[in-house]
């Protein structure tokens, strides 16, 4: 594959740093993309085209984490406001929402039940019932740190949580709501992504990309680079995987070999998030800079140079 630079469909928006976007599963209306920035407006994309669908407006500060249900029709947000609110993805209308007494970090809709974790910086994990907003959540404490970020697993079994100073992941039994294991890291973790079949956890620490098998949490490879990791995501089906980090770059690397594919600049500041469309056919990355760039998997640079449009 030619290393000739991409030109990646860019998608505008937001005025402030892009921290977290999120694929939602493929649906009968096809998939969408949401994107979580620190200029308190969540919005939600096609998720092919990039083009705009609409903004989550109410958030008071920056807002950490937003995520769509399975089916696409209901997000959920967390913010630096005290707050994670609840959203008909097909209206943009707030549903409900819950309050907490300090900044909330992530959210993650449960695959196979109508439960929202939400967490953040009170060590707390709470559960809140979709279809009943407002009943009370149940609360899980024991957290080590503050939590960055959550993940279900294993048919909403267990829970994964990474911190924001502590390296390492816990990993929670959710029926007995305590930690059970600990994945060693060497640095603080800033991604964790699980593939949606549950194959695969990828996970980015410092300079690390790894990869730890979904059934055992064994670790399996892990590739070093020469410059700060923020994010990485896979894509078993092509074999691939992209991470992006302190050096602005956007990277594409083979999952057999760790060879780099392609090195896409174009962002003006630190890629803070990289995830991969469902259909791996595009992957996206959002930066400092406040946009997203949406990058083709399978790509290659025309034999006359001429530049690829996206």
């Amino acid at each position: 594959m030619s290393k000739r630079a991409q030109n990646p469909r860019v998608c505008h928006g937001h005025t402030r740093p892009i921290v977290e976007l999120s694929y939602s599963a493929v649906t009968p209306d096809g998939y969408f993309l949401t994107s979580a920035s620190k200029d308190g407006q969540p919005m939600l994309r096609e998720g092919q085209s990039g083009d705009w669908v609409g903004t989550f407006q109410g958030h008071k500060g920056a807002v950490w984490s937003c995520v769509l249900n399975e089916e696409a029709v209901v997000a959920a947000t967390a913010s630096a406001d005290f707050s994670t609110r609840l959203w008909n993805a097909l209206t943009g209308d707030e549903v409900h929402q819950f309050q907490h007494s300090h900044i909330a970090r992530t959210v993650a809709f449960a695959r196979r039940s109508p439960r929202l974790l939400s967490a953040g910086y009170e060590k707390i994990l709470r559960l809140y019932d979709v279809e009943r907003p407002d009943a009370a959540p149940a609360e899980i404490r024991g957290a080590p740190d503050k939590v960055r970020t959550a993940a279900w697993h294993q048919n909403d079994q267990l829970l994964l949580t990474a911190y924001i100073d502590q390296p390492g992941i816990s990993v929670w039994d959710m029926r007995a709501e305590r930690i059970v294991r600990t994945l060693e890291t060497g640095k603080v973790v800033t991604s964790l992504e699980v593939q949606r079949d549950g194959t695969y956890l990828t996970t980015a620490d410092g300079s690390e990309v790894r990869f730890w098998d979904g059934a055992s949490l064994a670790p399996g490879k892990a590739f070093r680079q020469d410059w700060t990791v923020e994010s990485a995501s896979f894509c078993p089906a092509k074999g691939r995987f992209a991470a992006g980090g302190e050096d602005m770059w956007v990277h594409l690397y083979d999952y057999g070999t760790g060879e780099e594919l392609e090195c896409n600049k174009g962002h003006h500041g630190p890629v803070h998030t990289v995830r991969f469309a469902p259909d791996g056919e595009t992957y996206a990355s959002g930066s400092e800079d406040g946009t997203i760039r949406l990058w083709r998997t399978d790509w290659e640079a025309p034999e006359n140079g001429a530049a690829n449009g996206a």
